[in-house]
């Protein structure tokens, strides 16, 4: 519904000057970005300010305790940060053409690479100012005036940005375009976090097919036995409880060598990183080029078909298991991933990766998991051959393995759907804000509508899982120096 807002473009425009922006509102004014906007020029010299902030693409501006290890480290010595108040807009000048940018909210203090600004007169409405630089026409059109060669870590310099045009509405009108904003915001990330809801209840639902398949098997009159594991309890009567030592034949792990610097070419050889093992999905994509050096790997190259287990990782990821689907050839396995070979007379590969993706599963790889302070987890193969395992006949682990297949392919596609859906909202959300914020439709009208607002501002949608080390970063989410 909030889609369909009636809005209309302005019935009368003009040429705005700027070649991306075209057409503007005849009465708003274009001006320069140093004319309404200034650098604050306050550093922390005397150390005064103590709370250090942070700028993170969607989240904007934050304490730097609440960013997470990632990005850069803050630096010992404080006093040559600048200094940021509230309602002055924070641009890190090598990475505000991916979006770090953001309006303050916090007094605080951060580090000298981000240009901190703040309005030249009250007149203007802080939020609209900073809503502009959110937009994504303007943070590409940086490009034009960046220093370096990558798009999205390209220095922007001060005395260039500030001659970059910026629209300016008359005051109201400015109000009226953050009210309309921040209206349609918060319905959208309402429906966002139902979205994402559903999938959590869907993953949740995913778990509870493998574990039930995996410890009760299919049919529900089957008769039953005490395991003689508490924290397993009761499984079916023809089933064997074993080590999964006794279920494998071997367990190997691979090696890193250096990555190549250049281009992969056809007939290179490959790494896999981390990120290659997803939750019982495998990624193909997931490689490094291998520096041409004279030597064969065939005894650790990846086959479909293959069982995989992570050695390290986080503590939520670290033993996560898929078989492989889709490898190029020449791939081999890396140090930070085993690959599990089972005795096939004794357990089924999908079953034995669906054990380990199960409650049970993962209670014995996350308790097992070793880590000195600092340090992810790794898991030995002596851990991996201890861990039990209830494993039912091959036929019936065959049986298993299809249904539970069968079943999460169904949650699959409807997660798939809703993710596509998230997208959707977000491209529309950025696209609403560009059209709004330059003049593209009139909201005039639209807020004038509204009805009066009583209740607390929605918290935002949660934020997109952190890659862990190893895994590829896309430049979306580079984090910023803090």
């Amino acid at each position: 519904a909030f889609m369909i807002m009636n809005l209309r473009p302005y019935p009368a425009m003009k040429d705005s000057g700027v070649f991306w922006l075209g057409k503007v509102p005849e009465h708003w004014e274009v001006r320069r970005i140093g004319a309404l906007l200034r650098e604050r020029g306050e550093t922390n010299y005397d150390n005064n300010v103590t709370d250090v902030l942070s700028v993170m693409r969607e989240r904007g501006v934050i304490p730097y305790a609440e960013k997470g290890n990632v990005g850069n480290k803050k630096s010992d010595d404080i006093t040559r940060y600048k200094i940021v108040r509230p309602n002055d807009i924070v641009v890190n000048c090598m990475n505000v053409i991916i979006g770090s940018v953001g309006l303050s909210k916090y007094t605080g203090c951060l580090s000298p690479v981000y240009y901190v600004l703040t309005r030249r007169s009250v007149i203007d409405d802080p939020h609209y100012l900073n809503a502009y630089f959110q937009t994504k026409p303007f943070q590409l059109s940086l490009v034009r005036i960046g220093n370096g060669i990558l798009a999205h870590r390209m220095r922007i310099p001060m005395e260039l940005l500030k001659c970059e045009l910026f629209p300016r509405p008359p005051a109201a009108e400015q109000a009226a375009i953050v009210r309309y904003l921040d209206y349609m915001d918060r319905r959208i990330r309402k429906y966002i976090r139902a979205k994402q809801k559903l999938i959590k209840l869907l993953e949740e639902q995913k778990q509870a097919i493998i574990y039930r398949a995996v410890t009760r098997g299919l049919d529900p009159n089957v008769r039953i036995k005490p395991s003689g594991v508490d924290w397993l309890g009761d499984v079916p009567e023809h089933w064997e409880e074993m080590s999964l030592g006794r279920c494998l034949k071997s367990i190997e792990q691979g090696w890193s060598p250096v990555a190549a610097e250049e281009e992969l070419m056809a007939d290179q050889w490959t790494v896999l990183t981390l990120s290659a093992v997803k939750r019982g999905l495998f990624k193909p994509n997931a490689i490094k080029p291998v520096s041409d050096v004279a030597y064969s790997h065939e005894d650790i190259e990846i086959k479909d078909g293959d069982l995989l287990l992570t050695r390290s990782n986080t503590r939520e990821l670290v033993g996560d298991a898929c078989i492989v689907q889709g490898v190029r050839p020449k791939t081999i396995l890396c140090d930070l991933i085993y690959r599990l070979t089972p005795d096939l007379i004794i357990i089924d590969p999908g079953f034995l990766m669906f054990y380990l993706l199960s409650p049970i599963g993962r209670r014995q790889i996350e308790s097992d998991a070793r880590g000195s302070s600092g340090t992810m987890p790794k898991i030995a193969q002596r851990h991996i051959r201890s861990w039990r395992a209830i494993v039912p006949p091959i036929g019936e682990q065959n049986e298993i393995v299809k249904f539970i297949e069968r079943e999460i392919k169904v949650i699959d596609d409807v997660e798939k759907a809703t993710q596509k859906e998230i997208a959707l909202l977000r491209e529309y959300r950025t696209r609403l804000i560009a059209d709004v914020v330059t003049g593209k439709l009139d909201v005039r009208e639209a807020v004038a509508n509204f009805p009066e607002e009583t209740d607390e501002p929605e918290p935002l949608e949660e934020v997109e899982e952190p890659t862990a080390n190893g895994t590829e970063k896309s430049v979306e989410e580079v984090s910023d120096e803090g």
